[in-house]
């Protein structure tokens, strides 16, 4: 088989296509490396084993030439190319909202028109302000004021959902929605306001963790080849098709105690910063308090469960994080 991936250059993207190398496939891959590396690659790309089944271009999706190409050339697709972290959102307002509306209709076109099975990776960020636990995929949206540009991100990937069902609905495309719940892992940076890579960082080197806002919002954290596996049995499954699906870990926890909890695994000296929401992100930003995934439905469809803790996410994260410092 032939998988694109777009946005395969990335965290979550690079533990896909290894995934699929890893299988027997063929893999191909998109990215701009506005926020992915080919350090992520580089653990396959220069295999072997995997060289004549990896193949890397260096381009927008928005280039339609060449996602003529490719989309032409696979025989499925998963769309990860987004603007990613908070800080990026913010930052670059209207090239964010660009990438994520305009890039997901143009891969959603392609496949409609090679008629080829797509996964759309969207986030829990589309949910909004609920309080409540767990969030369901039929729960209603909340968003705060558009002046809030923090709500752009999730009002887009709420855009490009609506997008993908709209095409499976009127033309039958086999597209399928998945809403993450923050993935971690290796290769994962903190440099786009990534939470757990960041306080592992700090906690490494010593200085003091910071913590946005009090440290009650509570998340909880899925490893990312638990996610690679819930994308790989989605794509298989034909009646996830013109499903929405959470993909997320089961274990909530406060902000303030995740950061405790990596000083006492890391042994570090480090104490905790707290900073206010305003000074670090400006006053386009407004936080989500709490974010736990209702995972009945995926359950029901594929079978998935989350299979690594949170302990030992943290574990390999931190041993991974003193293995480039080595």
């Amino acid at each position: 088989m032939k998988v694109l991936i777009t946005g395969g250059a990335g965290f979550i993207g690079s533990h896909l296509a290894e995934a699929y190398l890893e299988r027997g496939d063929d893999v191909y891959i998109i990215d701009d490396l506005s926020t992915g590396s080919m350090d992520n690659l580089k653990t396959f790309l220069h295999e072997p084993r995997f060289s004549d089944r990896v193949f890397v271009t260096i381009d927008t999706i928005l280039n339609h030439d060449i996602m003529l190409e490719l989309t032409g050339t696979c025989d499925v697709v998963f769309h990860l190319a987004a603007a990613v972290g908070v800080r990026t959102i913010l930052e670059k307002p209207l090239e964010s909202i660009r990438t994520n509306i305009q890039g997901t209709e143009k891969v959603l076109e392609l496949c409609n028109k090679f008629k080829k099975r797509v996964l759309i990776a969207s986030t829990s960020e589309v949910y909004g302000k609920h309080l409540h636990a767990p969030l369901v995929e039929t729960d209603n949206i909340i968003y705060g004021p558009s002046s809030k540009f923090r709500w752009s991100y999730a009002a887009s990937k709420l855009m490009d959902e609506f997008t993908a069902l709209a095409y499976y609905r009127t033309n039958g495309l086999k597209a399928v929605v998945t809403r993450l719940f923050n993935t971690v892992g290796p290769r994962q940076t903190g440099a786009y306001g990534m939470v757990i890579p960041r306080f592992v960082d700090q906690a490494l080197a010593g200085v003091p963790l910071t913590i946005y806002g009090d440290g009650s919002q509570t998340r909880t954290f899925t490893y990312v080849k638990d996610v690679v596996k819930a994308f790989t049995l989605l794509m298989e499954t034909d009646a996830a098709v013109g499903e929405v699906f959470n993909v997320g870990g089961v274990e909530e926890i406060t902000i303030r105690a995740l950061a405790e909890k990596i000083i006492a695994m890391t042994g570090s000296a480090s104490v905790i910063e707290f900073i206010p929401y305003e000074k670090a992100f400006g006053k386009d930003f407004e936080d989500m308090m709490r974010r736990v995934p209702g995972m009945e439905k995926i359950r029901n469809i594929i079978g998935y469960e989350p299979e690594t803790p949170l302990d030992e996410i943290l574990r390999r994260i931190i041993n991974a994080k003193k293995e480039t410092l080595s």
